[in-house]
């Protein structure tokens, strides 16, 4: 049998908060929103007290030397830039979006057809679709191959680790690693 000493537990429960800390930091971070404790304890596995203990961590971490703040309203909660810096976080949120609202609907389009040629593509969207594949070729989140006097256009593998979402295999269900299992076999 093992004796756990009390520094080991202590180390185990350190490391356990921790944990619980990082849970609660990302669901924040990435929500971008007010956050009920009850959508907390859903996202974390956290109890009530455990998540209550780790909320007021992490404001105790952000409250002096950082630019964001873990903002409590009731039962909500939210992380967001202090007041100081919304200045900066403004101008930087009026900039370019990554893909134009027409790039986003084209890359749309050959995601929903995949495969699908230029000139469908080019026929559905005009011409300016074809700087939006070049970009997307560019970016490596579609491939072209030749196909008579135009391209087939397929996702690549990068599009899936870019949006963060799984491949379809041709059955249509969600298997990005049984095809990476096929390779290596």
């Amino acid at each position: 049998m093992f004796d756990i000493t009390r520094e080991t537990q202590e180390e185990i429960d350190n490391a356990r908060d921790v944990e619980n800390l990082k849970k609660v930091e990302a669901a924040l971070f990435i929500a971008g929103k007010f956050l009920s404790a009850q959508e907390l304890v859903a996202l974390t596995d956290l109890n009530p007290i455990l998540l209550n203990q780790a909320l007021q961590a992490l404001q105790e971490k952000y409250n002096d030397g950082s630019a964001v703040e873990v903002v409590n309203k009731g039962d909500l909660w939210k992380m967001d830039v202090k007041n100081e810096y919304m200045d900066i976080v403004n101008r930087l949120a009026s900039g370019n979006e990554e893909f134009s609202k027409a790039e986003q609907e084209t890359l749309a389009v050959i995601a929903h057809k995949n495969p699908i040629t230029q000139s469908k593509i080019v026929q559905m969207r005009g011409n300016k679709s074809y700087d939006h594949i070049k970009k997307f070729l560019s970016l490596g989140l579609v491939k072209g191959k030749k196909s008579g006097r135009t391209k087939e256009l397929s996702l690549s593998d990068e599009f899936y680790d870019y949006f963060n979402v799984k491949q379809k295999d041709t059955n249509g269900s969600a298997n990005k690693e049984s095809k990476s299992q096929e390779s290596e076999e």
